[in-house]
C-alpha cells in the first residue's frame, strides 16, 4: 500500500473534479495545481498550492512552461528507497504520490472546421504527457489518473483503504495512462503527417475496444470490436442496437457490407447480404416493395441474412420481413409500428445507424505480419460520361438500370457478375476464379428463383478478357452490359456484343473487391 499524501492536479476536462478533490481534502492530502484548475478548486473552498509557489519558479512562455521543473518531476519519479529519498531531502524536494492530469484537447481542436496548423500546434500538450509518463513509469510509488471516468472507482478504492492504494490498482492505472498518451501521440502524428496522395512512413491509428465478441468467424477464434477514436459519419460503427441477441463477429462483418452498399443509393433501397455478398438488392418507391424485390432475387440465400435499408422501416416492410428468418436488420430509423412488430421476435437484432458520408477513409486488408492500406473505393459513376461502344444505344431507362447494376456490382466479391432489371437484382454471381463461372452461377440463381433474364442488364466489376463472357450473357437473354473495358481483346468483345445485338458501355474504372 502507498499512502497518498500529496497530489498534483492539472486537467483540461474538469468533469467530476470537485468530487475527487473534496475526497482528497477529507483525507488531508495536499493538493498542488496550476492555472484554471487551481482557480476552480480555490473558488470552491478547496485549499490549493499553486505549482509556481511550490517550485519558486514562475509560469512562463505564455504558460508553455509550468510543471517542467525538478521539484515536480523529482517528486514524481523518485523511488521510495533510501537512496532516492536522501537525494530528495538534499534538494528540498517532496514526494508526489498522485498525479491527476488530462491533456489539452488536441483532437477536439483539429475537428473544428477552420482549425489552423497554428491552433493545432498550440494544443499539443508537453508538460501533461511528461507528468503522466513519469507517474506511470513509477507506479510502484505513484498513482496516476488520466480520465474522469476512473474517478469514482478511485474514490471507492481510496476510501476503502483509508487514503492508500494497492499495487495492482496503481498498475492498472499506469497501463491506462500509457494508453492515454499513446493515443494522444498517435492523433498528433496522424494529423501532422497526413498528405493527400501519400502515406506516412509510420501509420498511427487509434482504436478503442467497444465490445468483446463471443468468438470470431469460427468458435475457436477470439474476437472483439474496436472502433476508431474519431467518429466517421455514416459508418456502421455508429450503430445503436435497439433489440436482439448479442452481436457476433460475422453479424458485424456482413452488416458492414450491407450498410455500405445500401447507403450508396439515393432512392429507397433494400440490400440483403449473406456471407459478405449482396444476394438481393432493389430500389423502389416504398421500403416494403424494395424488400420484396430484394428477397425475390434469392429467397434461399436470404434465409438468415442481413437486411439493410437506407430509409425508415415502416410497418408494412416489418410485416413482410417477419415471414423469414433474419439475423440483423439495419436502418436509419424505424416507425413505432415496425418496432412493435419486431418486438414479437426479441432475438432479431435491430441496428439503427445515422446516414452520412465521409471521405478519405482508409481501407485495411490483413496479410501475414501486416496490413495492406489503400484509400476507400468511393468512386461515384457518372453514367452519362460512360462510353457507348456498340452500334445499339441505351434509352434513359436503360441507363438508369445500368447504373443500378454497376452500383450493386461494386459491393460483390470479385469476380462479380450482376443481372438486373427495373432496379432489381435477378441473379448475382460472386467470388469465382472465372468470370464465365460467375455468370453461370448468377443465371442458375435466377432460374432457381423463377426469374427470367430476358432483356436483362448485366454489370461486371472488371473487364471481360475474352468474348466468351459476352457469348454466355447473350445465351441467357441479357441485352445490356456495363463493364470497365480496357482488355487487350476489347475489339473482340465489342464485336461479340454487336453480333448478339447487345448494348454495351465502358466505365473505364473497375471495382475489384477481395
Amino acid at each position: 500500500m502507498i499512502k497518498i499524501k500529496r497530489a498534483l492536479i492539472s486537467v483540461s476536462d474538469k468533469d467530476k473534479l470537485l468530487d475527487l478533490a473534496k475526497v482528497l481534502t477529507d483525507f488531508n492530502v495536499e493538493i498542488l495545481s496550476t492555472g484554471g484548475t487551481a482557480k476552480l478548486l480555490n473558488d470552491n473552498s478547496i485549499t490549493v498550492t499553486e505549482v509556481s509557489d511550490y517550485t519558486k519558479f514562475p509560469e512562463m512562455l505564455e504558460g508553455r512552461v509550468k510543471t517542467l521543473h525538478p521539484k515536480i518531476h523529482g517528486g514524481i519519479l523518485a523511488k521510495r528507497n533510501d537512496d532516492h529519498l536522501k537525494t530528495l531531502r538534499e534538494n528540498n524536494i517532496e514526494t508526489i504520490d498522485l498525479v491527476v492530469v488530462n491533456l489539452y484537447p488536441f483532437e477536439a481542436t483539429i475537428e473544428k472546421p477552420n482549425c489552423s496548423l497554428e491552433d493545432a500546434i498550440e494544443n499539443i500538450d508537453i508538460g501533461g504527457p511528461t507528468m503522466i509518463r513519469s507517474a506511470a513509469k513509477n507506479f510502484e510509488s505513484v498513482a496516476v489518473l488520466t480520465s474522469c471516468e476512473d474517478y469514482d472507482l478511485f474514490i471507492e478504492e481510496f476510501k476503502k483503504n483509508k487514503g492508500a492504494l494497492d499495487r495492482d490498482f496503481r498498475f492498472n492505472l499506469a497501463k491506462k495512462a500509457f494508453t492515454h498518451t499513446a493515443r494522444y501521440d498517435a492523433a498528433i502524428s496522424t494529423y501532422l503527417t497526413q498528405d493527400e496522395g501519400h502515406f506516412p512512413n509510420v501509420l498511427g491509428q487509434v482504436l478503442n475496444k467497444e465490445m468483446e465478441m463471443r468468438y470470431g468467424e469460427n468458435p475457436h477464434q477470439k474476437a472483439a470490436f474496436f472502433k476508431f477514436n474519431k467518429e466517421i459519419p455514416g459508418a456502421l460503427s455508429n450503430f445503436t442496437q435497439l433489440q436482439g441477441k448479442e452481436l457476433s463477429f460475422n453479424n458485424l462483418n456482413d452488416s458492414d457490407g450491407a450498410w455500405e452498399c445500401v447507403k450508396s443509393f439515393k432512392e429507397p433501397t433494400c440490400v440483403i447480404v449473406k456471407h459478405a455478398n449482396p444476394c438481393g438488392v432493389c430500389s423502389a418507391k416504398t421500403p416494403s416493395d424494395a424488400y420484396q424485390g430484394a428477397f425475390n432475387t434469392d429467397p434461399t440465400s436470404a434465409f438468415g441474412g442481413i437486411i439493410a435499408f437506407n430509409v425508415e422501416v415502416d410497418g408494412a416492410a416489418a410485416e413482410l420481413i417477419m415471414k423469414q428468418f433474419v439475423e440483423v436488420i439495419i436502418a436509419p430509423s424505424y416507425s413505432s409500428e415496425a418496432l412493435k412488430i419486431f418486438q414479437t421476435k426479441e432475438n432479431i437484432r435491430l441496428l439503427q445507424v445515422p446516414l452520412g458520408h465521409s471521405t478519405n477513409q482508409l481501407d485495411f486488408k490483413k496479410i501475414g505480419g501486416g496490413f495492406l492500406v489503400q484509400s476507400a473505393d468511393e468512386h461515384e459513376l457518372d453514367i452519362d460520361a460512360c462510353e457507348i461502344v456498340t452500334k445499339l444505344k441505351p434509352s434513359p431507362k436503360d441507363l438508369s438500370d445500368l447504373k443500378f447494376a454497376w452500383q450493386v456490382a461494386q459491393y460483390v466479391k470479385s469476380n462479380a457478375i450482376v443481372f438486373c432489371r427495373d432496379k432489381k437484382t435477378l441473379g448475382v454471381g460472386a467470388g469465382q476464379m472465372s468470370r464465365v463461372d460467375s455468370t453461370k452461377i448468377a443465371a442458375i440463381k435466377a432460374e432457381n428463383a423463377g426469374l427470367s433474364l430476358k432483356g436483362s442488364v448485366v454489370a461486371s466489376d472488371a473487364f471481360f478478357p475474352f468474348r466468351d463472357g459476352l457469348d454466355v450473357l447473350a445465351q441467357y437473354g441479357a441485352k445490356y452490359v456495363i463493364q470497365p473495358g480496357g482488355s487487350m481483346r476489347d475489339s473482340e468483345v465489342i464485336e461479340a456484343a454487336n453480333e448478339h445485338g447487345l448494348v454495351m458501355l465502358f466505365t473505364k474504372i473497375r471495382h475489384f473487391r477481395h
